[in-house]
């Protein structure tokens, strides 16, 4: 690997937009391995890409564990059948999760858009009693 490839610690934070407390966490969970020069740590574009896929399951409300999982199908570690159908049953568990959200979400908009037109209607009502 070029040493234009690598990033310290400081630029792979600011590139990613996490902290380097972040940075480390991740680490000490053993989901990224930056390499060292000397005692700094430095990211390679591999670092770089599992960094953006551990956010992104976390983005998705994945837990530590199940991106390690994730990870590893990724790294081609033990990318066998059985795991991708246990991640794609994850994938779709959050899918059923997320649309049962979605469905309560919107439910809860329309019944408070109601209840502003009613809240409304009575403020005219009480305003036209009152000239």
């Amino acid at each position: 690997m070029k040493q234009g490839d690598l990033k310290s610690i400081a630029e792979a934070s600011e590139a990613l937009g996490v902290t380097q407390r972040t940075l480390r966490f991740y680490e000490d969970k053993g989901l990224i391995q930056p390499g060292r020069v000397g005692s700094m740590r430095v990211y390679s574009r591999r670092e770089m890409g599992r960094m953006q896929l551990i956010m992104r399951g976390k983005r998705l409300g994945f837990s530590i564990r199940e991106i390690g999982e994730f990870l590893s199908l990724y790294d081609g570690e033990s990318g066998t059948i059985g795991q991708m159908q246990h991640l794609k049953s994850r994938i779709n568990e959050r899918l059923v999760e997320l649309k049962e959200h979605h469905k309560a979400i919107e439910q809860t908009i329309r019944e408070l858009e109601q209840m502003d037109r009613e809240a409304q209607e009575r403020i005219e009502a009480e305003a036209g009693r009152s000239n």
